[in-house]
């Protein structure tokens, strides 16, 4: 088959045009439009044996299957769900260390004549410390609801915005915990220790926003 033949493949541009307004975890995306081809494959292959030509075959093969607008909201459902169980095993990663950094910005050798700073770092530490737990325990709920119980329950319509806000919620925690951290490493007298966690929570932020975000554009378009 030619360049243009190609192009013009029934089978192709249905694929093309699902993959463009699907959104979610790369790989579980790729396995579903991958199982999805095969189909479209094996139902035109069983057209042709029947004697119609590939590209009526595969054109059956696509009208079979239902029009992009009818399978894309049953797709992205799952791929939002997928999302949301990779957003809540960030948050429970994530949270115990933001716990631990807290801890050494609480903990920190800061001078006797800043008390002050160190009485607000460990009030706001108490508060973050609280909404990382409660943010770990939703995405452990999370978990659990979209695994084994999703097959006797229902997965809530909206937990996956829950889940998105949850951790987004985590992210912006941990935005403060750095800026903390990195005041509390100019005062005190352990700085490098503090420098490190700063660091580290620099980077968990980044890694808990992207994939809140992502959870947050998969639950938009499942619930539209």
């Amino acid at each position: 088959m030619n360049a243009a033949g190609r192009q013009a493949d029934p089978i192709a541009e249905y694929e093309a045009a699902l993959t463009a307004v699907l959104h979610g975890p790369g790989a579980e995306k790729a396995r579903m439009i991958e199982e999805l081809r095969d189909g479209l494959a094996d139902t035109a292959e069983a057209h042709v044996d029947e004697g119609e030509s590939y590209e009526r075959a595969a054109r059956l093969a696509v009208r079979e299957f239902g029009t992009v607008e009818e399978i894309a909201p049953v797709c992205q459902r799952e791929l939002t769900i997928a999302q949301a169980r990779h957003t809540a095993r960030t948050v429970i990663l994530i949270a115990p260390f933001l716990v631990a950094c807290w801890y050494l910005a609480r903990t920190s050798g800061l001078p006797g004549t800043a008390w002050e700073l160190p009485r607000t770092a460990q009030s706001l530490a108490v508060h973050l410390a609280a909404v990382a737990i409660a943010a770990a325990l939703l995405a452990a709920s999370t978990l659990a609801a979209t695994g084994t119980l999703a097959r006797r329950l229902p997965t809530p319509r909206r937990l996956p915005l829950v889940v998105a806000w949850a951790g987004t919620t985590t992210s912006v925690t941990m935005a403060v915990a750095t800026l903390a951290l990195a005041v509390a490493a100019a005062l005190a007298t352990d700085w490098p220790l503090l420098a490190l966690a700063g660091a580290l929570s620099a980077a968990s932020h980044a890694v808990v926003a992207s994939s809140a975000r992502a959870s947050r554009r998969c639950a938009r378009l499942a619930v539209a």
